[in-house]
């Protein structure tokens, strides 16, 4: 009889948080960080303890995608941007056609440094335009303009096998038209994938103040949905459909490095802040590090790691952010990637009836082995997910 040849273990994906920025967005609630001076040699050294320590951990695997974040990830050298692949590549094996992405902003200097990250390893850029109007730019704390943007994009198509970049809509003062001219001139200028995210106003910042006192007012909420169906109709006109809820890309496009995410695929995150999802010993753990950066550093020195929290993920917590996280997919949810605590636990965090009423609506499908938000789900899908969650 032929033996069965072992399982091949899922890759896995690596990200890396970059905390600092040259200053701090009003709309922005990441964990980011403005310093006068950082010693990028102290950086190189602790992330490489780092990923040495989840090594020792997860012996062997294979990374197919290496993510750098923030914080605005073009502010590092581009010796640290090296010296961080090297110490992954000497940890894991990484695949040789892995997706390495840096996120970057688009100012001259930054733009300029392209070509350098490159050299390091990058093949894949993430720019961070968020809008092609000055006024809109400035509005939202950005330190770039719109000429600035294109340019770094042009570079960027130039410079790099696959970029993308990011634009916030729903924005102050903007109204339906306005949006459809600037993305518009968004499709002109994209690559092979686009990020178009409508702006939320996080807690604890500086717009989140200025809303609750009245001194920022949004689009209202019919215009917001009608800025949401015309991206979604003039995306997919243009050979970008939508994968996921906010990001579109030609067939092929995507990136592989968030559809781990929300696959419920296995990531480990280095630096400040950042949290990890990881199968260790068959066991779903959720990890998170320090987010001061001072304070992550002074971890790794002393222990080798920056952990903060390090939990073993409930089959029914599983069950929930593989749900919250699929159903952003156009794919939607494999039943496939549940594993046997997992599937046990769906029925008792689905609400049966509520998922029986949502497909009965046509805001949720269930085509075999798998569950999918329709387009209609899809906008919703806050509310989908209170209702199916019992929320």
């Amino acid at each position: 009889m032929p033996v069965s040849p072992p399982p091949v273990e899922p890759a896995l994906a690596v990200y890396v948080h970059w905390p600092f920025c040259l200053a701090k967005c009003p709309y922005c609630d990441f964990n980011s960080h403005v310093a006068e001076r950082i010693d990028q040699a102290r950086w190189r050294r602790a992330y490489a303890a780092e990923i040495d320590h989840w090594a020792a951990l997860l012996p062997g695997r294979r990374v197919d995608s290496v993510f750098f974040g923030g914080g605005t990830p073009s502010l590092m050298a581009p010796a640290t941007v090296a010296g961080v692949l090297d110490a992954v590549a000497a940890a894991w094996r990484l695949d040789a056609a892995a997706e390495i992405t840096l996120e970057a902003n688009p100012t001259s200097v930054e733009a300029a440094r392209f070509r350098g990250f490159r050299a390091a390893g990058v093949n894949r850029v993430s720019v961070g335009v968020q809008a092609l109007d000055d006024a809109a730019l400035a509005g939202l704390g950005r330190q770039h303009s719109a000429a600035e943007a294109v340019d770094a994009l042009g570079v960027a198509a130039r410079v790099f096998e696959r970029f993308s970049f990011d634009l916030i809509y729903a924005r102050p003062g903007q109204t339906p038209a306005a949006w459809a001219a600037e993305l518009d001139r968004a499709l002109a200028l994209a690559g092979g994938h686009l990020s178009l995210y409508q702006l939320t106003i996080e807690a604890g910042t500086p717009f989140h103040a200025a809303y609750r006192q009245g001194r920022l007012q949004l689009p209202d909420e019919e215009a917001q949905a009608e800025m949401y169906e015309a991206t979604q109709a003039a995306t997919a006109a243009a050979g970008l459909p939508a994968y996921e809820i906010s990001n579109h890309a030609r067939p092929g496009a995507e990136c592989r490095h968030n559809l781990v995410y929300w696959r419920g695929g296995d990531y480990a995150g280095i630096g400040p802040g950042a949290h990890g999802r990881l199968t260790l010993a068959g066991r779903r753990r959720a990890t998170a590090a320090h987010r001061r950066p001072e304070r992550w550093l002074q971890a790794v020195a002393e222990t080798g790691h920056g952990l903060a929290e390090d939990a073993e993920v409930a089959p029914e917590t599983a069950a929930r952010e593989l749900l919250m996280m699929g159903l952003r997919l156009r794919e939607g949810v494999s039943l496939e990637s549940f594993d046997t605590g997992a599937v046990a636990a769906l029925g008792t965090v689905v609400d049966t009836a509520a998922l029986e009423t949502l497909l009965e609506a046509g805001l949720l499908t269930r085509p075999p082995g798998r569950l999918a938000a329709t387009a209609a789900g899809r906008q919703v899908l806050n509310a989908l997910l209170a209702r199916l969650l019992g929320g």
